[in-house]
C-alpha cells in the first residue's frame, strides 16, 4: 500500500481553525486514493484536535531534535511526506531526505506567512504594503527557500501563486494551486437552511490566536459597528471565535449590543442562523474560512479587499466588498434589510463554491501532478538547481544546529 506521511505543526483541529478544516480536506483526499496515512507532529494534543484515528489514520508524536525521528522514518518509509507549513519543512526536512530521499516532499503553505507579516507590519506602522517590504525579512528568505527545497508546493491563493511565479519568479513545475477543495453546494442545500425572515443579527468569527481576526474584531468595536447600530439599534453582532484572551472577552457589551461568545460548538450552525457575516480584516494572507463558511451556509457578507482576495477569481461576490469604514457599514445595513440583494448575494455564494472550490476537479488536478513528479523524479529534481543547492546548504546548517541542541539535551 502507498504511504503518505503528514508533519504536522500541530495536530488538526477542523472546528477551530482555516488551517486544520484544508488539512482534513487533504488527508481526506489521501484516503479515496487509498494511501496509508500516518499524522504527526511534535505539538501537545488539545480537547479540540481531529479524532484522525476514526478516519484510520495513525496519528503519532514526534520529537524536535532528536533522532527518534529517523528510527521512526525509516520504518515507515513513506512515498511522500507533506510538510504542514515551512516549520515543520526546516525542523524534519534534512532528517527525511537523509533517511527518506525518494519519498517525495510536498509543502502545505496554508498561506504565506511572509505576505501575513509584512502586511501585519506595515499595518503597525500604519504604512501602505508594498511588494518590496518582502524582500527585507528574514520569513520570507526562510519561506521561499522551503518552497525551493521541496518537489511540489500547494498554493491556496491565486493571488500567492501569481506573487511566487511574478516576484520570486520560482518555477511553476514545482507549485500547484490548489484552494480549498469542497463538496458542491445547489438551491437545494440552501433550502435546508434558514431563510431571510429566520435570520436574525450579524456575525463575525475567527480563531483569536490569529492576529488578523483580533485586529477585524477590534476595528468592528471601534469604527464600524456604531456606524451599524445607529441605523440598526436593536441589532446584535455576536463574536464567535476559538481562544479568546481576556482582551477578546472585555469588549462584551451588551448596551452596545456587541456580544462576545468566545468558540462555537457548531460553527455551521451559528454562521446559518446570522443574516449577514462580517469580516473587515485589514492585515493576513491566504483563503479565509469564515468566508467560505458563510457561502456554504447561504449567509451573506461585506469584508475588504483583503478579505476577498484570492476567494472569487472575477464573480460577483457573495456580498459586498468595500475598504472605507463608513460605506462597509452602510452596505452591511443594506444587505441586512433588503431581500433581494440578500437572496442574490446568496446565490453569488453558490457560484463562487461550485465554480472555484469543486473538490473532484481539484482532486484530479492533485492526483495527475503528483503522479508527474512519482513518474520521474529525477528529472523533476534536476529541473530545480536552486532546490538542491539550497538542500545542500540547509541540510548541513540546520543538521549540526539540531545534533548540538540534541547533544546538549542528552547531557542535562
Amino acid at each position: 500500500m502507498k504511504k503518505v506521511l503528514f508533519i504536522g505543526l500541530v495536530f488538526p483541529e477542523s472546528t477551530s481553525t482555516a488551517a486544520g478544516s484544508r488539512m482534513l480536506q487533504l488527508l481526506h483526499f489521501f484516503l479515496e486514493e487509498n494511501y496509508h496515512i500516518t499524522f504527526s507532529s511534535a505539538a501537545q494534543t488539545t480537547p479540540y484536535v481531529d479524532n484522525l484515528e476514526s478516519l484510520g489514520i495513525a496519528s503519532v508524536t514526534i520529537e524536535l531534535n532528536n533522532t527518534s525521528f529517523d528510527n521512526f522514518i525509516k520504518r515507515l518509509q513513506p512515498d511522500i511526506v507533506v510538510f504542514d507549513r515551512f516549520i515543520s519543512e526546516e525542523q524534519f526536512g534534512w532528517r527525511v531526505v537523509e533517511n527518506c530521499p525518494n519519498a517525495i516532499r510536498v509543502l502545505d503553505t496554508e498561506d504565506l506567512h511572509c505576505l501575513r507579516q509584512a502586511r501585519g507590519e506595515a499595518f503597525k506602522k500604519e504604512e501602505s504594503f508594498k511588494l518590496e517590504q518582502l524582500n527585507r525579512l528574514d520569513i520570507t528568505k526562510r519561506e521561499i527557500a522551503s518552497i525551493y527545497r521541496c518537489d511540489l508546493s500547494l498554493i491556496i491563493s491565486p493571488y500567492e501563486y501569481q506573487l511566487l511565479l511574478n516576484h520570486f519568479k520560482i518555477p511553476e513545475t514545482i507549485l500547484i494551486e490548489l484552494p480549498f477543495m469542497l463538496d458542491g453546494l445547489s438551491k437545494d442545500t440552501l433550502l435546508e437552511k434558514p431563510t431571510f425572515e429566520e435570520r436574525h443579527d450579524f456575525i463575525s468569527i475567527g480563531n483569536f490566536r490569529h492576529e488578523p481576526n483580533w485586529q477585524s474584531v477590534l476595528y468592528l468595536k471601534k469604527t464600524i459597528w456604531p456606524f451599524i447600530r445607529k441605523q440598526l439599534p436593536k441589532a446584535k453582532l455576536l463574536i464567535y471565535g476559538s481562544y479568546p484572551s481576556q482582551k477578546v472577552t472585555d469588549l462584551h457589551n451588551e448596551k452596545e449590543g456587541f456580544i462576545v461568545k468566545g468558540r462555537a460548538e457548531d460553527a455551521h450552525k451559528v454562521v446559518s442562523n446570522a443574516r449577514v457575516l462580517l469580516a473587515p480584516l485589514q492585515i493576513g494572507a491566504g483563503l479565509k474560512g469564515k468566508l467560505i463558511d458563510a457561502m456554504l451556509n447561504g449567509t451573506p457578507s461585506v469584508t475588504t479587499t483583503i478579505g476577498a482576495e484570492g476567494m472569487h477569481n472575477n464573480l460577483p461576490w457573495n456580498g459586498f466588498v468595500n475598504d472605507n469604514s463608513k460605506t462597509f457599514a452602510n452596505k452591511a445595513v443594506e444587505l441586512y434589510t433588503d431581500k433581494d440583494i440578500w437572496e442574490q448575494s446568496q446565490q453569488n455564494g453558490i457560484e463562487i463554491i461550485t465554480t472555484i472550490y469543486h473538490k473532484e476537479e481539484l482532486s484530479k488536478k492533485l492526483n495527475t501532478k503528483i503522479h508527474e513528479i512519482q513518474s520521474d523524479l529525477n528529472s523533476h529534481r534536476n529541473q530545480n538547481f536552486m532546490g538542491s543547492m539550497l538542500q545542500h546548504h540547509s541540510l548541513q546548517s540546520t543538521k549540526y544546529l539540531s545534533k548540538w541542541i540534541q547533544e546538549k539535551n542528552s547531557t542535562k
